[in-house]
């Protein structure tokens, strides 16, 4: 039972070449993120923020810091994918992260302030980018392998559906 909860979404999976009209759907999931989560959020008070969205799960509010630290990461590999040959980005603990007092303490309008102004300029990166920098690559050390920043899109395109899913676990009972 925990598997939908943990998974609202599905798990990641894509296999083969991205066309240009499923590119223009990530960007777009990218796009319309902070938005929906600002509504979702909306929703919800103090209490229902420190609420775990399933047993042994992160508090909403943690998500939420996660996603604005998350995102922040996967621009920054962007940018470092698009100025340098397939560079080696640094992995970090979001576990540990989430455990830190600006996730558990501060309001989560400061992380959507982050997400509003981050998802803005990183469309701004993807809708200028060409067919050929999609193809571009970062070596990820703890995965091991390159990883082209089409297959990045789509995985941040689920991520924001996954994190969403989470909030709405708890928003959709209001």
């Amino acid at each position: 039972m925990t598997e939908p909860l943990k998974y609202p979404v599905g798990t990641f999976r894509v296999q083969g070449e991205f066309s240009e009209s499923q590119i223009n759907t990530y960007i777009q999931d990218i796009k319309e993120f902070p938005g929906l989560l600002k509504k979702e959020v909306s929703k919800l008070d103090e209490k229902d923020l420190d609420t775990t969205y399933r047993p042994g799960g992160w508090t909403l509010r943690q998500v939420i810091h996660h996603c604005a630290d998350s995102h922040m990461n996967s621009f920054i590999r962007f940018k470092l994918a698009l100025t340098e040959e397939n560079p080696t980005v640094k992995p970090y603990h979001e576990d540990l992260w989430a455990k830190g007092l600006d996730y558990l303490e501060m309001p989560v309008s400061d992380s959507i302030s982050i997400l509003e102004g981050l998802h803005a300029r990183w469309v701004k990166l993807l809708e200028a980018m060409q067919a050929s920098d999609f193809k571009r690559t970062f070596y990820h050390p703890e995965m091991k392998k390159e990883v082209a920043l089409d297959r990045n899109l789509a995985m941040y395109s689920w991520h924001c559906k996954h994190h969403l899913g989470h909030i709405k676990i708890i928003s959709s009972t209001k």
